[in-house]
């Protein structure tokens, strides 16, 4: 019985990387996994800097050691997040049951939602903190590059987590209008 991209009629097939490179959905949260390294990664290398009259080091986001953190936090969580639902990508194609597959397409939509929230929140804070921070407190402008790109992937990763959020909707949708079929049409072949 040969299903739909969706349906029970592909479950237990073969594992093809190839499809599942091609995919939409798997290249975004690629993409925003390569962000989320962009973001911590640039705040935990040059987010912080060290003044000769301190001993300890300060955020170089209007020295708000909370900015820095929330950057920090949110790109780690977001890098295993991406991880994660890779991981439910590539058992996707196993889960027979259309019902399983629609909590997991579900927990996709809420977790793509929330993580774009989490990522505009993370991009006005980083912004703000960036415009009010004094230039004395830097006078020889290290690490600002590094802050920019940070405040810029989070940027970027807005538009890809709300772009995982509208695939995981669409996928909701194939998987609701299957249901559907399956229950009008129960000896038919899947569409």
């Amino acid at each position: 019985m040969e299903g739909g991209a969706y349906g029970a009629g592909k479950a237990g097939g073969a594992f093809d990387p190839y499809t599942l490179v091609r995919q939409p959905h798997t290249i975004l949260r690629v993409v925003s996994w390569l962000f989320s390294i962009v973001v911590f990664g640039s705040i935990v290398n040059e987010g912080y800097l060290n003044s000769v009259s301190e001993e300890e080091e300060f955020c170089i986001y209007n020295r708000n050691p909370n900015a820095c953190s929330y950057g920090v936090t949110v790109g780690v969580l977001a890098f295993l997040t991406c991880l994660l639902y890779l991981a439910l990508d590539v058992y996707f194609p196993q889960i027979s049951s259309v019902k399983d597959r629609k909590k997991a397409v579900l927990s996709d939509i809420g977790v793509s939602a929330f993580w774009a929230f989490l990522w505009f929140v993370g991009f006005c804070f980083l912004a703000n903190q960036w415009q009010v921070s004094k230039p004395k407190d830097n006078p020889l402008n290290e690490g600002t590059d590094a802050a920019r790109a940070a405040i810029a992937f989070s940027f970027f990763s807005i538009f890809t987590w709300s772009l995982t959020a509208a695939l995981a909707v669409r996928r909701f949708k194939d998987l609701s209008f299957q249901e559907e079929y399956s229950t009008l049409f129960p000896t038919s072949a899947q569409p």
